[in-house]
């Protein structure tokens, strides 16, 4: 790995990891939405993640080709799916969203979005984030101590 890949390998991470929370911040503030534009009620988001294949930065020409084993170059996001899961019924034939006719008269359509799973994929993406730091600022501590044993 180059000088900087380490780096490069977690910043991707941390990319992809704010985007995560980004897609829970709006499932959260989404919960109770059940009229959207497109019409019926918010649908969850989710973020699909990709390895890297590709070699993107910079590669060192003094490091032999056997020696690239192509470990450890990141994340990106693939795609931000919705989940088709059936929305939540909720009897309520007071709320202006509620169905007027039929077998399902009265009910509205929630969001399939459940909080406390919002909440625990908030934690994880959170905890994932601060590794990726974590690692970064190790990874400045040893490039700084290198330096200091050249002195």
């Amino acid at each position: 790995m180059s000088l900087f890949g380490s780096i490069l390998t977690s910043s991707s991470g941390l990319s992809a990891q704010r985007l995560r929370l980004d897609v829970i911040s709006d499932n959260l503030a989404n919960a109770t939405t059940t009229r959207t534009a497109e019409g019926g009620p918010f649908q969850r988001s989710r973020v699909i993640f990709r390895p890297v294949v590709s070699q993107p930065y910079w590669r060192s020409p003094f490091l032999p080709e056997s020696l690239n084993n192509g470990i450890g170059k990141g994340v990106r996001v693939n795609k931000i799916e919705k989940d088709n899961s059936p929305p939540v019924l909720k009897y309520d034939p007071t709320h202006p969203d509620a169905i007027k006719t039929g077998p399902q008269a009265g009910y509205v359509q929630l969001p399939n979005v459940n909080v406390v799973n919002e909440m625990v994929d908030m934690i994880d993406a959170s905890r994932a984030y601060e590794a990726n730091v974590t690692l970064i600022n190790g990874a400045k501590a040893m490039f700084s101590k290198a330096l200091e044993i050249g002195r």
